[in-house]
């Protein structure tokens, strides 16, 4: 099988970059010489210990020479990297990323692209609370989905590459409008982190002596619910900052349905907590269905 490029660089090989470049080591069909860059020399390092990419370099000219060019970096330090980037790209490459929040991005990248390079940006939903190199598996993505963004006009043959590159680490694809991957990530991913982040500070703001015990006896809901609060604190941050709207947007709605809930168990209507709890089950249950559980 001939690979979809001879040559893949990912830069920020972290959780989703050394995920990928785990696939396309293990596949063979993705990517003939796998290229990881990044700014940190130790995490360089630590690539070339792991054997998961065949050159490693903090030099933005060497990255930008493959045939796919992926930043995987936290969501503010996209734009600055493809700017960094884009002007040694070779004719006929193409331009991806990976970045949870589209906003602007994808408008502003396309209007400094050179000529005959393409940009077709990509979000897989798919993740854990860890990262850096030893955080990615090659089965991060298998069933998940990878969400494309293209901005208008991109290149059809491109964005069509760029679902095949998706698919060959096991994902499923689907193309969204910015604005309709930002007002859907807000819900599935931004607020459960911002609610998982503040309900430990909550349990950290407890009296010493409850705070000790919350952390001795945490049981199942709190260990699961705030599993993510591992996670990243600047990539977090930037995300939340990034999806602003949308995410104060969708968080105002979920004020306003726990204050109904807590309404209703105030007042003892157990028709109506029942419901909720009811509605909520449901939504597990079609999660579970449709594997994304």
């Amino acid at each position: 099988m001939t690979p979809l490029f001879r040559s893949l660089s990912v830069i920020g090989p972290g959780l989703i970059g050394s995920s990928v470049l785990r696939r396309a080591r293990e596949t063979r069909a993705i990517a003939e010489t796998l290229i990881a860059a990044d700014s940190n020399p130790a995490v360089l390092e630590r690539v070339r210990e792991l054997g998961i990419a065949d050159i490693t370099t903090s030099d933005p000219a060497v990255a930008a020479q493959a045939d796919c060019v992926m930043i995987c970096v936290p969501v503010g330090a996209v734009e600055e990297v493809a700017r960094q980037v884009l002007p040694f790209m070779k004719p006929g490459s193409i331009l991806t990323d990976v970045a949870s929040v589209r906003g602007q991005l994808g408008p502003t990248l396309a209007a400094i692209l050179p000529e005959n390079v393409a940009y077709v940006p990509g979000h897989p939903m798919a993740g854990t609370e860890h990262s850096g190199p030893d955080a990615g598996f090659s089965t991060l993505f298998e069933d998940r989905w990878a969400l494309l963004v293209p901005p208008e006009g991109a290149d059809t043959k491109a964005v069509n590459t760029i679902e095949q590159l998706w698919t060959l680490c096991g994902a499923r694809t689907k193309i969204l409008s910015d604005e309709k991957h930002d007002r859907i990530c807000a819900m599935v991913s931004h607020l459960p982190h911002l609610l998982a982040f503040t309900i430990c500070d909550t349990a950290d703001n407890l009296s010493d002596e409850i705070r000790a015990a919350v952390l001795d006896y945490a049981a199942s809901g709190f260990r699961d619910f705030t599993r993510i609060a591992a996670s990243d604190p600047v990539m977090w941050r930037d995300i939340f900052l990034a999806n602003k709207e949308a995410l104060l947007g969708t968080l105002d709605k979920f004020v306003a349905d726990t204050q109904a809930m807590a309404d209703a168990i105030r007042t003892g209507d157990e028709a109506a907590i029942t419901s909720k709890i009811e509605r909520g089950r449901a939504i597990r249950l079609t999660l579970i269905e449709n594997r994304q559980a």
